[in-house]
């Protein structure tokens, strides 16, 4: 089990991911291509999002990593280089993505875990992980790899509070 950079070799699986995201209706936590962009444009797109490159307003440099295991695309996850001011109420540093036939496997611990030491290469010290108030099993993930919960943040708009933890590198 390992993280590596977006590939084309993941083509299929990543299509297969999104299209599971998509039945599920956790699609935002995924991304999709854009209209007309072949694979290998969103792979180029991932790049450039990692430089800091033709980045939506609000957006920050971010890497992503997809969780492969035995040859096969299990999730991803992105590791903001910073935080903004809505990164640091709602989304943290880390964000993960566990396709849905592969939940409550142990890898959403896993894709954390690995990810920590990829934060610290970044130079950070520390990262901000977020999940909602309700969402249990992200509760145990960001504990178990050390979290330590620093306050519950009201999102508004009738959305589930978020939790903010800290985990130090």
């Amino acid at each position: 089990m390992k993280l590596v950079s977006p590939s084309a070799v993941y083509k299929e699986q990543y299509i297969t991911a999104l299209a599971e995201a998509t039945a599920h209706q956790t699609l935002t936590t995924l991304e999709k291509l854009w209209e007309n962009e072949t694979f290998d444009q969103f792979i180029q797109r991932l790049a450039a999002q990692e430089r800091g490159i033709n980045l939506p307003t609000d957006w920050v440099p971010a890497t992503t990593l997809w969780l492969i295991d035995q040859g096969e695309f299990i999730g991803r996850v992105s590791i903001r280089h910073r935080l903004n001011e809505e990164l640091g109420k709602i989304n943290g540093h880390i964000g993960y993505f566990i396709r849905p036939s592969k939940r409550q496997m142990g890898y959403g611990k896993k894709i954390l875990a690995l990810a920590l030491p990829e934060a610290e290469r970044l130079g950070l010290a520390k990262v901000l992980v977020t999940c909602d108030e309700d969402n249990i099993g992200s509760r145990k993930i960001i504990e178990a790899n050390g979290g330590v919960l620093e306050n519950i943040v009201d999102q508004g708009h009738n959305l589930p509070p978020k939790r903010h933890y800290w985990i130090t590198l």
